[in-house]
């Protein structure tokens, strides 16, 4: 009753938080999507942290811990500089641009006939393609925790569950891939009830007070999921017999030899070191918000000045890669010691999915009724907070762009009311949850689909931060990058086996065709370009009116990013090796990162009360 009652009352905040800021939100677009734009930065880093602090991604750590060690964890850790980048580059850039979605930024970037076809792809694509991958992720998550939590079938009437699971086998649903000892047409019925509670838990409070109830809601998601996480990083502890009797059990179970390949910080053997590097570095820097696009740029559109949108950005990241990867990396490599698991078991398909779900059997393991109750709250925290703004970033793409700007503009000749945007945005939200659904339903490990957007995404990130760096890029640079990404990720997954070749194939492939295309087709008219840049402010090469020291501009901000970096990185690897240790290695190359990570985080804190675009840098 106590798990119970931590959750009710969680859910009961959350909801009352959507009904405080409806007033608010029904103002229009602005006060809708972008809270009126008067974030502080510190909540709209919060927010940011939060929703990435989603429920699929612990279960995500677990798997690729299980699967290849520690070091795959530079797949989330590596995104630490180009965080950084956005927070000092692109941060301001995306507050002081006006505008309300990534499409809309389009016809205030470029010219040309192409732009309006622009910016009902990228509505189509990031809004309704993307979006509902992410959200279906998180689905499967939610469905993943479904599976030891939440047994319909065992509490519902059997007349009121047969019903339901009737109309789900006469909807020809097929089965997505099941990773407890569940029958999968249950599975599927009862992932599908538990869906439809999340949705309208969700729906409850993100649809009717906007980002205001997102952000509201976040930051004490954020805590909870802190919190919870903590306490069960501690049950895990607990039940291995502490961080040195963690090591004893890594090299009793799987041998000196695996402990070490599982704990290491890079990969080993002797052609391993250059694919590593490839690959990091790639999907760093080349990724589908390399520029912050989507609920990240969102955030930033909606802090209260400049100062407040570099402050969120360096809130989220150091959140992001350095308090929450601690944490889940105990849990992961605890796990393994609690659940072990044998070569045999290693090779087998099912392998990684069985591993992710090890994280939800751990919570219902190893948990006393309280904690649980905490963590159960943690959990839906987290899958509400990304819900949220996956469907208030998606909903802004068919409200904003398709329905105000194509439907009404362009087919109505009219301009839509701002309240009448307001409703097509909450409609919005329950069209994308029901597709990305069904597209759950496809899934089996979330790590496989994670891997697959992001060999898709890497085409696209080049010519995201070219727009705002390189005057020369035009509408055809961005058209022409989507266009390689559809043509070049299918045939670089079948074509090749190796993940980093994928990536750089498909990432360096488009950025030649971005390239390719702003330098053989017209440019942006002067005039555009002169409204952007006296609007905007960018860095990097411009050479348009009111440009002037650009160039400087983005080689200091890249020295702060640079030096923040790190310091970031170095303070993860010294607690790292810290936290668990190879077998025979001393702890001094770690105390040695932590001093130098804390000297210069100290030295990098000017950075933050560095000038905005309003004074004087």
């Amino acid at each position: 009753m106590l798990d119970l009652a931590i959750v009710v009352a969680f859910l009961a905040y959350s909801t009352l938080a959507g009904l405080r800021h409806r007033k608010q939100a029904s103002r229009g677009p602005t006060d809708f999507f972008l809270a009126g734009r008067q974030t502080p930065g510190w909540q709209a880093g919060l927010s940011m942290a939060a929703t990435q602090f989603a429920a699929d991604t612990p279960l995500l750590v677990c798997g690729l811990v299980a699967t290849g060690g520690v070091c795959l964890l530079w797949r989330f850790w590596v995104y630490g500089f180009g965080y950084l980048l956005i927070a000092f580059v692109f941060a301001e850039c995306w507050r002081r641009s006006g505008v309300l979605t990534d499409a809309e930024l389009a016809e205030t970037r470029y010219s040309g006939r192409g732009v309006l076809l622009l910016r009902g792809l990228k509505a189509v694509y990031y809004g309704t393609v993307v979006n509902c991958l992410f959200l279906a992720m998180v689905l499967t998550a939610a469905v993943r925790v479904a599976e030891v939590f939440a047994p319909w079938h065992e509490w519902l009437p059997a007349p009121v569950y047969e019903a339901i699971r009737a109309g789900v086998d006469a909807a020809g649903l097929a089965p997505m891939a099941v990773a407890s000892d569940a029958d999968p047409a249950t599975a599927v019925c009862n992932g599908l009830i538990s869906v439809a509670v999340i949705a309208l838990f969700v729906l409850g409070y993100s649809a009717v007070g906007g980002l205001r109830a997102v952000i509201a809601t976040d930051v004490l998601q954020f805590a909870l999921m802190t919190v919870g996480t903590f306490a069960y990083a501690w049950c895990v502890l607990a039940e291995v017999g502490g961080l040195g009797a963690l090591a004893e059990g890594l090299t009793s179970l799987y041998g000196a030899s695996r402990h070490a390949s599982v704990v290491g910080l890079f990969p080993t053997g002797e052609h391993a070191l250059l694919p590593f590097l490839v690959l990091i570095s790639v999907q760093g820097l080349f990724w589908i918000g390399s520029d912050g696009t989507g609920y990240l740029a969102q955030r930033y559109m909606a802090c209260r000045s400049d100062h407040d949108a570099r402050l969120a950005g360096v809130v989220h990241t150091w959140v992001q890669v350095l308090g929450r990867s601690l944490v889940w990396l105990v849990i992961a490599v605890g796990l393994l010691v609690v659940y072990p698991h044998t070569p045999a078991d290693a090779a087998s398909e099912g392998f990684a999915a069985a591993r992710e779900l090890t994280f939800v059997r751990g919570i219902n393991d190893l948990m006393p009724a309280g904690l649980r109750g905490v963590m159960l709250a943690a959990m839906l925290a987290a899958l509400g907070s990304t819900i949220d703004s996956q469907l208030n970033w998606g909903a802004a793409y068919w409200s904003n762009d398709l329905y105000g700007r194509l439907f009404c503009q362009g087919l109505l000749r009219r301009e839509a009311g701002r309240r009448e945007l307001v409703v097509v945005a909450r409609v919005s939200s329950v069209v994308l949850l029901f597709l990305a659904t069904l597209l759950m339903l496809r899934i089996g490990s979330i790590g496989a689909t994670w891997l697959v957007s992001l060999v898709f995404g890497a085409g696209i990130g080049g010519v995201l931060m070219l727009r705002w760096l390189w005057q020369r890029t035009n509408v055809y640079s961005e058209l022409a990058a989507i266009g390689g990404s559809l043509v070049l990720a299918p045939v670089a997954l079948v074509a090749f086996d190796r993940e980093w070749v994928q990536l750089s194939v498909v990432a360096l492939g488009c950025l030649g065709l971005a390239s390719a295309a702003a330098l053989l087709t017209q440019p942006t008219q002067d005039e555009t370009l002169e409204r952007f840049v006296g609007r905007v402010r960018p860095f990097g090469l411009w050479t348009a009116a009111g440009a002037e020291g650009s160039a400087r501009r983005f080689l200091t901000r890249l020295g702060w990013a640079t030096a923040m970096s790190a310091a970031l990185f170095c303070l993860l690897t010294g607690a790292v090796r810290l936290l668990l240790p190879a077998p025979g290695r001393s702890g001094a190359v770690g105390w040695a990162l932590v001093g130098v990570g804390t000297a210069l985080a100290i030295a990098s804190l000017p950075a933050l009360r560095a000038a905005t675009f309003d004074e004087p840098e």
